[in-house]
């Protein structure tokens, strides 16, 4: 690009964590509690705007998520960070509710094929379970949150028609009263220009609703599309560290956008993150031993952009020997 389109002048955006839910969800084996406590609270120091600290849902569902009343009770809250949690249905709302969540985030999907394969019922079915939830919430006066899977594309289905998305958009915020709404990539189908549209058209429809853009590097998208919602509008953006996390209708692929690699090129860029990158990576050099494999994010690996490495021992006599050549 050029003049100031992709340069962010100080323009402040909200980096919000997902892989302590996302990502670990995910995982085959169990991250000790103390362990997530400790991340959770590095990834609050570090700057991150929300945290989607664990999920309420069924033990024997996601059994990497069994401590979550541990976890959110253990954590050091930092004040102006949200610490939100997943939930599927009432009683997990209320677990979160009692353990001090900041948010609830409820999740169904803009695919009919997605939602019945993801959560066994029908759109319809997950959005009055969806109203149980919210009014719980609202009762409570915990804000919520509605993520909308497969906004960008269905596995099954492909392309998922833009005004479907933006109807189910409209009966979360005017039906369910939800303060925010997250577009999710689930599956890593999203280009630049779709990203542009649809986060226009949500934001010229309600310009007070919190948007969110939830995007997966799939197919090697994920910052590409981060950068155009920006430039259509957006500012709030989940992400997860290393890059882990994904959906078991994308295998083989790689999870969630990657943290510190979008925080690495919003801040080269001129945006304000409000992140401590330093601190960030910190805690990214901390998860492949936690997991017990290698993480996708190429930032821990090949370093950030100016972190610059020594000459060569030798390189002195080399740069005589050309100097010696070229007055020879």
């Amino acid at each position: 690009m050029t003049g100031n389109v992709w340069r962010g002048a100080g323009r402040r955006l909200q980096l919000q964590e997902v892989g302590t839910r996302d990502g670990l969800q995910a995982e085959p084996v169990f991250v000790p509690t103390e362990e997530k406590i400790a991340l959770v609270d590095a990834l609050s120091d570090a700057g991150l705007a929300k945290i989607e600290v664990t999920a309420f849902v069924s033990p024997q569902a996601i059994p990497a998520l069994r401590d979550a009343e541990q976890v959110m009770r253990g954590i050091r809250r930092r004040p102006g960070v949200v610490y939100t949690c997943l939930v599927p249905n009432v009683r997990g709302a209320e677990r979160a509710i009692a353990a001090g969540a900041g948010e609830l985030n409820l999740v169904m999907s803009a695919s009919d094929s997605h939602n019945l394969s993801n959560l066994r019922m029908t759109r319809e079915q997950s959005f009055a379970g969806l109203a149980q939830v919210a009014a719980a919430a609202r009762a409570a006066g915990v804000p919520v949150n509605v993520s909308l899977s497969c906004s960008f594309g269905c596995p099954m289905e492909g392309d998922v028609p833009a005004t479907e998305v933006l109807g189910w958009c409209a009966r979360v915020v005017e039906e369910l009263g939800a303060g925010g709404v997250t577009l999710c990539d689930t599956t890593g189908m999203a280009f630049p220009t779709q990203v542009a549209d649809l986060t226009a058209a949500f934001r010229a429809r309600w310009p007070r609703t919190d948007l969110t853009l939830h995007f997966h590097n799939t197919r090697g998208l994920g910052v590409a599309n981060v950068l155009a919602a920006i430039d259509a509008g957006a500012d709030r953006f989940d992400a997860s560290l290393g890059g882990i996390g994904g959906c078991p209708y994308a295998p083989g692929a790689s999870g969630n956008v990657c943290t510190e690699e979008v925080v690495h090129a919003l801040q080269l860029m001129g945006y304000d993150t409000g992140v401590d990158l330093p601190q960030l990576l910190a805690a990214a050099h901390r998860l492949a031993g936690l997991i017990g494999h290698d993480v996708p994010g190429q930032i821990t690996k090949a370093g950030r952009r100016l972190d610059l490495h020594p000459r060569p021992a030798d390189f002195d006599a080399i740069r005589e020997r050309a100097l010696a050549r070229a007055a020879g």
